[in-house]
């Protein structure tokens, strides 16, 4: 049967990167297996258990990586046995006859499945960050060069007072650093579950040892050290703690919903042909409509974000059942839930990575639009600037809200443009203001601090954040897999 005649998921086979894809390999699981049973051995051999002979470590060491024989291998064990580790036990057994013996000496199964996870959780998080980091370097390049491009703002997708789109990018910005906060606490977080046996007791490395608890707690200590941890956890069951894995979904959730809502705005600046996401030069944006220029990275964004928050709950869920020391309902759903939010994660990410590089900006629009709106929020300037030639301002408020429900009249009923200005231009009672009217209408006066904003939130937030992730700050362009 070939790939095409079984189902993908396309989070593999269309979307992912093949760094994250091959994280959650079944190639880099098992071989990840043999490395954890290596390292259990030289530790044990390390602490004085001699029956683990030297050639025995030469030949695991040998055959950490899995070959695709010994994966078929393993399988056809498997379907005999009904257990995947002790498949593997015995495959590695038989590629390395010196240490077929001593394979997994003391271990339970959990060993080697939830040491693996912590492991790929660890590293999925190591490919995560440096791409986060990069999204907002790139943003925060992108919010510099704008800082002074005067937008209308938007209050409930009605126009409100102005900002600049540096300004509004850093909205953006401000939660992504959050979540790069949020990314780097959950992987330094992360321990070992390490040599705890079946129960949590190290009962089997007690007896091992005959009875040495300190030479049962080096081992723990070494096997973590020897695996690149900096701690393990002092207690677990059979199981390290499924709330782990609540703190490791967390922040990927909450990333989600920073992803979708970038992305919903851009989707909107679309709309209006304000900003555009990237559009490369043979790019179709329909099938039919040859014209269209359709956000389909964005919507893409939108769309895993979903998925993205909803496997949070998987792990809220998950946690909350497991019984006592253990039990086996966890397994098959943290075989589909874990892999997924990593490789959702690192598709968002690899796309948000093409966006934030090759955004789109229509400053003529933006101004069209603006003209469109500001003349009604000018009035208020207006009206200040007549009381200062000594009109009064009931009596300016009164001649401003007829003119403004005629120009409105003129937009809403006649479909034509905004002619406030106009009408005040073409009336004498404004005649002390007319030489200050363009003055009084450069869109640069209505955005308040936001350029000075963007400047000392670059300069001080930004800067600080990834102050300790320059050296994965790169320029490399991004290419989408579809």
């Amino acid at each position: 049967m070939s790939d095409f005649d079984k189902y993908l998921t396309p989070l593999s086979s269309r979307y992912a990167s093949k760094e994250m894809s091959s994280l959650f390999s079944m190639r880099n699981r098992f071989s990840t297996w043999r490395k954890l049973w290596l390292n259990l051995a030289i530790a044990e051999k390390e602490l004085g258990l001699d029956v683990i002979s030297d050639e025995a470590i030469a030949q695991m060491r040998d055959h950490l990586v899995i070959t695709d024989e010994e994966i078929a291998q393993a399988s056809a064990q498997e379907a005999i046995v009904r257990h995947d580790v002790m498949a593997h036990v015995h495959t590695f057994g038989q590629t390395c006859p010196a240490a077929a013996g001593i394979i997994h000496l003391g271990a339970t199964s959990c060993f080697v499945t939830d040491n693996a996870d912590l492991i790929f959780l660890r590293d999925a998080y190591d490919l995560l960050i440096p791409k986060l980091v990069n999204v907002i370097d790139r943003l925060a390049q992108f919010a510099i060069k704008y800082k002074d491009l005067p937008v209308l703002g938007w209050t409930h997708f009605q126009p409100a007072q102005l900002t600049t789109l540096g300004k509004r990018t850093t909205l953006w910005i401000q939660e992504l650093l959050w979540d790069l906060r949020n990314f780097d606490r959950a992987r330094n977080d992360l321990g070992l579950r390490g040599v705890k046996g079946t129960t949590g007791t190290q009962a089997s490395f007690l007896a091992l040892f005959h009875g040495n608890h300190e030479k049962v707690e080096e081992l723990d200590q070494r096997v973590t050290e020897l695996l690149g941890f900096d701690k393990v956890y002092p207690v677990t069951g059979q199981t390290y703690s499924r709330k782990i894995d609540i703190d490791v979904l967390a922040p990927l959730a909450s990333f989600a919903a920073t992803a979708h809502k970038m992305a919903t705005d851009i989707r909107l600046l679309a709309n209006l042909k304000e900003v555009e996401e990237p559009f490369e030069k043979s790019q179709i944006g329909s099938s039919a409509m040859a014209y269209k220029r359709n956000p389909m990275r964005c919507e893409r964004v939108c769309s895993l974000a979903r998925h993205m928050g909803s496997l949070f709950n998987d792990a809220v869920q998950t946690a909350s059942v497991q019984w006592f020391e253990r039990t086996l309902d966890d397994s098959a759903i943290r075989r589909i839930s874990l892999p997924s939010a990593f490789l959702t994660a690192d598709i968002l990410l690899s796309t948000l990575l093409n966006i934030s590089a090759g955004l789109v900006v229509y400053p003529k629009v933006i101004e069209r639009r603006i003209k469109s709106e500001l003349p009604f929020m000018a009035t208020e300037n207006i009206i200040m600037a007549m009381v200062e030639k000594g009109a009064s301002r009931q009596e300016v408020h009164e001649k401003i809200r007829v003119l403004s429900h005629q120009a409105g009249a003129v937009v809403k009923e006649q479909g034509g443009d905004n002619d406030l200005i106009q009408r005040i231009q073409d009336d004498k009672f404004f005649s002390p203001i007319h030489a200050e009217l363009d003055a009084l209408l450069d869109p640069s006066t209505f955005v308040g601090r936001a350029p000075q904003q963007v400047e000392k939130f670059i300069g001080n937030d930004v800067k600080k954040a990834l102050s300790p992730f320059e050296k994965d700050i790169n320029d490399v362009d991004v290419k989408l897999n579809v």
